[in-house]
């Protein structure tokens, strides 16, 4: 009788090493696998907010709180528009997204699992959104120079170096030109 209670207790100890053996293999690979996921491969999804243009998006609305931090007081400073952006983690560069030059926050044409999300009511609660439209009738765009437009830039910092009152006189003169016949 002894023996048998001697062989039972001997199975168990080792279907219960065995058990544990299994499991801890179990884990040990899921942390593994887990591992070169996460840190070799960067396959997951990162989400970040990023710039938003009010004029043409639905953009999200940060207000400043001043009773959790330090305002301006001028709204235009303490109101930032933005979209949240999702994207892998292997598609986006190594470098600072506050660079102009670093393209991390921004979808190329065609890459597969990167997208925006818009403000839409009902989204987040709490969140404020912009209507394009009237933000554009509450705060019309200035007249400038457009990005890339070189030569507009060129002649505005001209303008800034002698007097702020260039820009004006030599749109009247483009004008006047462009209004005068041509002789030939």
């Amino acid at each position: 009788m002894e023996n048998d209670f001697m062989e039972k207790t001997e199975k168990s100890k080792l279907s219960d090493r065995i058990f544990f053996i299994i499991f801890g293999f179990l884990i040990l690979g899921s942390i593994v696998f887990t591992y070169c996921r996460v840190v070799i491969e960067k396959d997951y999804i990162i989400s970040a907010e990023t710039d938003c243009d009010p004029y043409s998006e639905k953009c999200f609305i940060y207000v400043c709180d001043p009773a959790t931090e330090e305002c301006t007081g001028d709204p235009e400073e303490d109101n930032w528009y933005y979209k949240i952006i999702k994207r892998k983690a292997y598609n986006i560069p190594s470098c600072n997204p506050n660079d102009e030059e670093c393209d991390a926050l921004i979808c190329p044409n065609g890459e597969e699992d990167c997208g925006y999300a818009f403000c839409e009511e009902g989204n987040e609660d709490g969140v404020e959104c912009n209507d394009p439209e009237q933000y554009t009738v509450d705060n019309p765009p200035e007249e400038g120079c457009e990005e890339g437009d070189e030569e507009c830039l060129n002649e505005e910092a001209e303008c800034e170096e002698r007097n702020e009152e260039c820009v004006q006189t030599e749109e009247s003169e483009e004008e006047i030109e462009a209004s005068e016949p041509v002789e030939e």
